[in-house]
């Protein structure tokens, strides 16, 4: 008692993660702040939005809710419930893309078909499967540890689930949502002990074969050659591109300020959804951008710490799912990135956490609750081990 009066009272360990916590928070209410500063002028000149300024405001802070709840249940439910469900939710996640593809069942928007109609809102299935594909890819690894060296029984069954998916979101099409999940099961195999050389060979074969996808697509061909010289067709394939490199270029260090973009103004298409942080960059400028930068690189960071510290405590799954979480927020988030700062070809995948999208922030808050659910159950062992 003596000690502890001269000491003080000593703090009680954190039970969660206060900078993946806050990190999280912080592009949430951040992207839904800039997805109504970049929807405003849109909104009000709509007909489907009946003129209301507001209209993608109110939508997305309803999606942020219901996200939000989503996630509070999410974590309540233990890790090892999570990869009992793995194969369940990944063969749902499968019958949802097929049902998107059957006439009069999916919804088509510009010419691709990646919508389920619910009623007032659109269910888009792919974001739903980039978490099934971290709880699933993460769940075979476990199981197929014992054989990772093993070309035929490791990853030739993954590689077939990971096609039949591939071609499942092409015909949707959607690119974007394939290059991430790609990334995101071949990333967990090779972080569940494939061979370097196999994972060299797979890559190389990957990029071969995106390469092909490319090629064969005239359509993916113009987004590359739009990509490469966006100013040679300026008001064609090089468009947005060109319109994204000007709202950086006005932003400079600090913005012109906040809703004061010019680019928004009918200018950038999909300016709060696969555009946002170009309008950041426009109106909050350099500081802006990097702001959200460090934001997203503090959450991967925590999500491979606390993978690292699950693998501490021989919880692989656990590890895998976590790590599987940041692979996924990071290939997404750099992709949208490069998009938007025209260091690659234009594609179709919003800023995670921060752009306009139902079925976006609803996965998205689901994963990081079950990331926090990760860090939680370490501490509850770590301290447990400690009495």
């Amino acid at each position: 008692m003596l000690m502890q009066a001269i000491d003080g009272p000593r703090r009680q360990p954190s039970e969660v993660d206060f900078a993946l916590l806050w990190s999280a928070l912080l592009l949430l209410f951040f992207g839904m702040v800039m997805v109504y500063s970049s929807s405003i002028a849109i909104a009000e000149a709509g007909k489907f939005t009946n003129h209301q300024p507001a209209y993608f405001l109110i939508r997305h802070a309803i999606f942020l809710c219901i996200g939000i709840v989503a996630a509070a249940i999410a974590f309540q439910i233990p890790l090892s419930a999570w990869q009992q469900m793995a194969p369940w939710l990944f063969v749902a996640g499968v019958v949802l893309l097929v049902a998107v593809l059957v006439p009069g069942i999916g919804k088509d928007v510009n010419g691709a078909r990646r919508w389920l109609p619910l009623g007032v809102v659109n269910l888009q299935p792919s974001e739903l499967m980039k978490l099934f594909a971290v709880l699933y890819a993460a769940d075979y690894t476990v199981r197929k540890m014992a054989v990772m060296h093993d070309l035929k029984k490791a990853f030739l069954p993954m590689a077939v689930a990971m096609v039949f998916v591939g071609v499942l979101l092409l015909k949707e099409p959607d690119f974007g949502a394939f290059v991430v999940i790609i990334s995101i099961a071949i990333g967990i195999l090779f972080l569940g002990g494939m061979r370097t050389r196999l994972f060299a060979v797979l890559i190389v074969l990957l990029l071969v074969a995106f390469a092909v996808l490319i090629i064969v697509s005239p359509y993916r061909r113009d987004r590359i050659f739009g990509f490469m010289d966006p100013w040679s067709d300026a008001f064609g394939r090089g468009y947005q591109l060109s319109h994204a490199l000007i709202a950086f270029g006005r932003g400079e260090l600090f913005g012109v300020g906040l809703g004061a973009s010019v680019e928004k103004l009918f200018y950038l298409p999909e300016a709060h959804t696969d555009f946002l942080l170009a309008v950041i960059a426009e109106e909050l400028g350099l500081v802006g951008v990097i702001i959200v930068v460090g934001l997203f690189a503090m959450l991967v960071q925590r999500a491979f710490a606390i993978g690292r510290q699950s693998v501490a405590l021989e919880r692989l799954y656990a590890a895998l799912v976590a790590m599987g979480i940041g692979i996924w927020i990071g290939v997404q988030g750099f992709i949208n990135m490069g998009v938007n700062m025209g260091l690659l070809p234009t594609k179709g995948l919003t800023l995670p956490l921060m752009s306009f999208g139902g079925s976006g922030i609803l996965a998205n808050c689901v994963a990081l609750a079950i990331l926090l659910r990760v860090d939680w159950e370490n501490r509850q062992l770590m301290q447990g081990a400690k009495l």
